[in-house]
């Protein structure tokens, strides 16, 4: 009676000589000269290692019982799955493995979906931290990660508001209710704030100036009841977007008070909270340099806070710091800013300069200049000062309406008053959007646009990479934890 050599899961029977008999259902035997190793294996998984323990035991284990696993290869003989096993049986001497064979073919297929296809027939594998991340890259989307993380920064720009005293309530009052008389006047309100939508929150004045470009009737029946520049229609304003918001009819976000700064604490309620925070924002906060390789510091400076967040949205996309100094800057911010231009090591230090038509916008920009060089001792033809809003050139393109008469009691007051005249403006005049625009032209007429661009090229890239850790160790973070 002859008895059938016994099976074993890679369909050989075992055998010194590394023969192989009767392969299962979808296996073949394959010579070792027709099997490729796929050199892509070796950048998404770390090449054999012919001194590695494992791999010694694993030669011994194949000299002495054959391949106990097929192989997976292409329908061309391209490894897919199984370098090491190749590796070992070219060590034993076999002269044929056990092979599946897949219907894709190398010849033919990108790059691309080689190693993608490399990386889901290996997630069976024991992997290094590295390997993982490497498998990660594969299935990231460099533009997807990157929008991700710039959308991260930009809800980062969020504040909580925590405020609130004990006080002693007096008697009841309740606001009176928007008239229908009100009504065109809340729509041209409303439209307004929808068109800056982007720029929220906004300031009243801000509101305020967008209303002068058509300006609606303050109330409905009173022809002459025009909204003007003047404070009767700004209160009127104020009062109506108070109520507005109250009733629901304007959205809290909004509007906002920039010249009221508060301070706030994050807490949780627990740490499952926090830890799922964390693992939710994990290296999702990453702001690579983008002004590293310009040949100049440059540093924007803002008077007031009313223009904080449009001047944030357009410098973050550059990473250019911003100083908002609330009128004349003391002298720490001007200090800090000293300093940031000496650690860079450049020689050309450029400041863009935000603030107010008027005599003391005008002295605010011409001030801060002078400080640098009189106070920190910053050679004056090392410093490149930009008036990028607002002036008296921008006043006569976009015609702006004067906000005010210039203040007789300012020292600068003659000097303006003999080159422009009575009048000032604000820099809330310009509307957000013109504002951003005028902002963004002047950042990109002072840096070198192909280091720039290269820099946003790169955190592109880097962005991939960090989503590839962030996933390969959420996967792995389960295990970690348990002490696996």
């Amino acid at each position: 009676m002859t008895t059938r050599p016994r099976k074993h899961r890679s369909g050989r029977a075992p055998g010194s000589n590394g023969s192989t008999t009767e392969p299962l259902p979808g296996i073949v035997n394959v010579a070792l000269s027709d099997v490729r190793p796929s050199p892509e294996n070796d950048s998404l998984y770390h090449p054999v290692n012919r001194d590695d323990p494992a791999f010694v035991e694993l030669v011994a284990s194949v000299r002495a019982s054959g391949i106990l696993q097929a192989l997976e290869i292409t329908a061309d003989g391209w490894i897919v799955s199984g370098h090491r096993r190749y590796a070992a049986a070219k060590l034993a001497g076999l002269a044929s493995i056990p092979c599946i064979r897949l219907a894709e073919r190398k010849a033919g297929m990108s790059a691309d979906a080689f190693v993608k296809l490399l990386r889901e027939h290996n997630r069976q594998r024991v992997k290094t931290f590295d390997e993982r991340v490497r498998e990660e890259i594969v299935s990231v989307d460099a533009g997807d990660a990157y929008a991700h993380l710039k959308e991260h920064r930009r809800r980062e720009l969020d504040h909580v508001q925590v405020q609130g005293d004990d006080v002693e309530i007096g008697e009841r009052k309740g606001r009176c209710e928007i008239s229908s008389a009100k009504y065109p006047m809340l729509a041209a309100v409303r439209q307004v704030i929808e068109d800056c939508r982007d720029f929220w929150p906004l300031s009243d004045r801000q509101v305020h100036y967008r209303l002068l470009n058509d300006p609606p009737l303050i109330h409905a029946s009173k022809p002459r009841s025009i909204y003007a520049n003047n404070l009767a229609s700004y209160r009127a304003l104020t009062d109506l977007l108070t109520r507005a918001r109250l009733a629901g009819l304007i959205s809290w976000e909004a509007i906002a008070d920039e010249t009221r700064p508060f301070t706030s604490w994050r807490t949780w309620p627990e740490s499952g909270a926090f830890v799922k925070n964390e693992c939710d924002g994990f290296l999702k906060h990453y702001w690579r340099d983008l002004m590293q390789s310009q040949p100049a510091h440059i540093e924007i400076v803002a008077e007031k806070l009313t223009v904080k967040t449009i001047v944030e949205r357009v410098a973050q996309d550059y990473c250019i710091p911003v100083t908002v100094g609330r009128g004349f800057c003391s002298i720490q911010p001007r200090y800090a800013l000293a300093e940031r231009y000496r650690k860079s090591g450049r020689g050309k230090l450029v400041l863009l300069l935000l603030s107010d038509f008027d005599p003391d916008g005008e002295g605010i920009a011409e001030s801060f200049t002078r400080s640098l060089r009189d106070d920190f001792g910053i050679d004056e033809d090392r410093i490149h000062a930009v008036k990028v809003a607002l002036n008296a050139e921008q006043v006569e393109r976009f015609a702006l309406p004067p906000s005010m008469r210039a203040k007789e009691t300012s020292s600068r007051f003659k000097a303006f008053q003999d080159r422009h005249g009575r009048d000032a403006w604000e820099l809330e005049a310009l509307p957000p959007d013109t504002l951003a625009d005028e902002l963004r032209k002047s950042i990109d007429a002072v840096i070198d646009r192909e280091a720039f661009e290269h820099e946003r090229q790169q955190e592109a890239a880097d962005a991939g990479k960090l989503e590839a850790i962030r996933l390969a160790t959420m996967k792995a973070l389960p295990g970690l934890l348990a002490g696996e």
